[in-house]
């Protein structure tokens, strides 16, 4: 079940935090509840991608992305991700989850997110977004302007980079 009341409280929460430019990270501090768990009494590498959605939620909202999406009638939607799973967060551990923009390219938005225990990273994840209209994806340059930021991007990362590169040699629809 997709955590609705959590995705409230954290919109609730940070509904007056100070506004974050474009560039800036979002920090947010959860706790793994029982219903985060798999068999291993561990946080579930599913539920994991679904509280990145937290994340990027306050992090529009406090850009003020979402007021512009709502006013256009946009939507975002995930068009990609690569995780790296290295610590592990057990029943009732708490962590900080850090979420930032990367950059763009013509037709997505990259988003970096990661969450922290005890200084550690547990994880790491890299999102590839689009934001969509009544006419299909909206070029992120038009997405850009309309939140009053120069329409061309700083530059990738060369490992952000690199895997779109990778992505774009993928076969589609899979062979298989």
């Amino acid at each position: 079940m997709y955590p609705v009341i959590r995705l409230a409280k954290e919109l609730l929460v940070h509904r007056n935090a100070p506004p974050l430019g474009l560039f800036e990270t979002h920090v947010s501090h959860h706790i793994c509840w029982p219903q985060d768990i798999d068999v291993w009494r561990e946080m579930n590498n599913g539920r994991t991608l679904t509280l990145y959605d937290l994340g990027r939620f306050a992090l529009f909202q406090r850009t003020g992305a979402i007021k512009v999406m709502r006013a256009e009638r946009w939507a975002g939607t995930v068009a990609g991700s690569s995780v790296r799973y290295r610590r592990r967060v057990r029943m009732f551990h708490r962590f900080e989850m850090r979420t930032r923009i990367l950059g763009w390219d013509a037709r997505f938005l990259y988003m970096e997110q990661s969450m922290w225990r005890n200084g550690d990273c547990t994880s790491n994840a890299l999102f590839r977004t689009a934001v969509t209209g009544q006419q299909g994806l909206v070029p992120m340059a038009e997405a850009a302007a309309a939140l009053g930021v120069d329409p061309v991007s700083p530059p990738l990362p060369d490992w952000v980079a690199a895997w779109t590169m990778a992505e774009a040699q993928r076969p589609w629809p899979p062979l298989t």
